[in-house]
């Protein structure tokens, strides 16, 4: 697929990020490992010039994974030698560098579990990449609704703390009265819209998503797959029997908004759910639980005080929200400038984080966005309603 990279790449071009942004640019001292990895290891910088494409990381033989360990070993030594050094006036220029490189890190320790479990599940051997866990056959929690009156507030990263420029400036925006469903959809609520030939009728799917399932031939969420013995699904611990309480994951936009429509419902805006999260402890079932898949009944314990369940960790929560600046916003001058606001078009917002995504990357102004056809993405989602 052509969104799928090979694991040494992410290794290399989260190595690529400190040595051009950092090292190139601010240790006089620094010899670079190979110049040709400036060019096989830069993802989407047209500031830092040309790049291998995308669509052919797959076809790299060479760097080897040895090389790029030791690519990776040259620049992380250079890094320590550095930041002890560092003098003050450039110690300010490169500390925000420096986090926000970690961040960047974080962002690509998920996108390689995405991209493995992508390429095993198209392997005909179908591996797993951990050991098989213990899966336990639960009922799914009742479906409940949290209601929010509305009215005039205030979203976007309160200004304490590390946060990605496209959660900021803090605004404020108008909502009108609304409610959210207390926990995400199920496999087995989905599985219903599947039953009733959800994935036939077009009057549940925009023009773009009909298109879209009819050129891809779609019947069932990306890793779902029906036998004699009824639905499975891939997961990162290879095939299992499906479990109708887990929540639906692998879902794209246009999945997520057909089974709304279908239910009755819509997506949140992203606006809704970030006001409803406030307050919700950031806990779940994240990578840290090494568990990498949704869980039926997450971490109920984490909410706190909230009715709203599973807000955090398990699926990303597809909005309703296109993924646009916020009012004021202004990217960066430079190619760090491109990180984030040249992809302000044609993509959905995604909350919460999920099963493969660091627990301390996530927060309750985190923008995720992807593509509205985007499938291998851990997403899923949750219903909401208006208040008459």
């Amino acid at each position: 697929m052509p969104d799928v990279s090979p694991t040494k790449w992410h290794l290399a071009h989260t190595t690529w990020f400190f040595e051009t942004f950092i090292l190139n640019r601010f240790d006089a001292d620094y010899r670079v490992f190979d110049p040709a990895f400036a060019y096989l290891f830069n993802s989407y910088y047209e500031a830092e010039g040309p790049r291998h494409p995308r669509p052919q990381r797959g076809l790299l033989s060479r760097p080897t994974v040895d090389i790029v360990a030791a690519y990776r070993d040259h620049v992380i030594a250079a890094i320590g030698r550095f930041v002890e050094c560092a003098a003050e006036p450039i110690w300010a220029k490169v500390a925000p560098l420096l986090e926000l490189g970690g961040q960047h890190e974080q962002q690509h320790q998920e996108l390689i579990l995405m991209d493995i479990k992508h390429v095993f599940s198209i392997n005909p051997l179908l591996p797993a990449y951990r050991a098989p866990q213990l899966q336990v056959q639960a009922a799914a929690l009742p479906l409940g609704w949290a209601e929010f009156a509305g009215g005039l507030k205030k979203v976007g990263h309160p200004g304490t703390g590390f946060a990605f420029d496209n959660e900021t400036p803090r605004h404020k925006v108008w909502l009108e009265p609304f409610r959210l469903a207390t926990r995400l959809v199920t496999c087995g609520e989905y599985l219903s819209f599947i039953e009733e030939d959800g994935y036939t009728r077009p009057e549940f799917w925009l023009s773009d998503g009909w298109a879209t399932v009819c050129e891809q031939g779609w019947k069932a969420p990306l890793y779902w797959q029906h036998e004699d013995q009824g639905w499975s699904i891939f997961t990162l611990s290879g095939p299992r029997r499906l479990n109708p309480a887990e929540p639906v994951c692998h879902v794209s936009f246009y999945e997520a908004d057909a089974f709304a429509k279908w239910a009755g419902k819509r997506l949140p805006t992203e606006a809704e759910w970030e006001t409803a999260a406030e307050g919700t402890l950031v806990a779940g079932n994240f990578a840290d639980s090494g568990h990498f898949h949704p869980c039926a009944h997450g971490q109920s314990e984490a909410a706190g005080q909230s009715p709203l369940q599973q807000m955090f960790g398990d699926v990303w929560e597809w909005t309703a929200s296109p993924y646009t600046p916020y009012p004021r916003f202004r990217p960066a001058a430079g190619a760090i400038g491109e990180y984030n606001g040249k992809f302000m078009c044609n993509q959905m917002v995604l909350r919460g984080g999920a099963a493969v995504t660091p627990a301390r990357h996530v927060r309750t102004s985190y923008r995720n966005f992807f593509p509205p056809s985007a499938r291998w993405a851990f997403a899923g989602l949750r219903l909401a309603e208006d208040v008459e």
